[in-house]
């Protein structure tokens, strides 16, 4: 049942917080991106929206979905901190048009949500596969 809980609540962070937060004036409907960048940004939030409900059907419906679910997450979550590391070399940046950055503790929000989710994710799926293990030996 831990495991069901952690991957909702990471699923609920990728799947409808991130759109929550980025549906407005800084994300999608900021003025200064161009419409390119926008069709990628709602690309982006749809796809890993849809991601999140095929990965809570696999979590509460499917027989053995938690380790798959813990797979989605992972490339979602692990997509964005690659980006993040990344962002560097392509001038991408997580502080917003006005300067801000959303922090806590000095590390961008973002990085500690997803950072979570990530760790969270690879302990479900180990815990997953161990107990595939001890099914298939029972």
């Amino acid at each position: 049942m831990l495991d069901k809980i952690l991957l909702t609540i990471s699923i609920v962070l990728y799947a409808i917080a991130v759109p929550y937060l980025e549906i407005n004036d800084t994300h999608v409907f900021n003025p200064d991106w161009v419409a390119h960048a926008k069709l990628h940004e709602v690309w982006q939030l749809i796809t890993n929206s849809s991601l999140g409900a095929v990965a809570l059907w696999l979590t509460w419906v499917s027989p053995d979905g938690r380790g798959k679910a813990s797979v989605i997450a992972l490339l979602i979550t692990g997509g964005f901190l690659a980006a993040y590391a990344m962002q560097g070399l392509y001038g991408g940046s997580m502080v917003h048009p006005d300067g801000t950055e959303k922090t806590a503790f000095g590390i961008n929000v973002g990085v500690i949500g997803f950072g979570w989710v990530f760790v969270s994710s690879v302990f479900t799926l180990v815990r997953s596969g161990r107990q595939d293990v001890v099914r298939k030996a029972i």
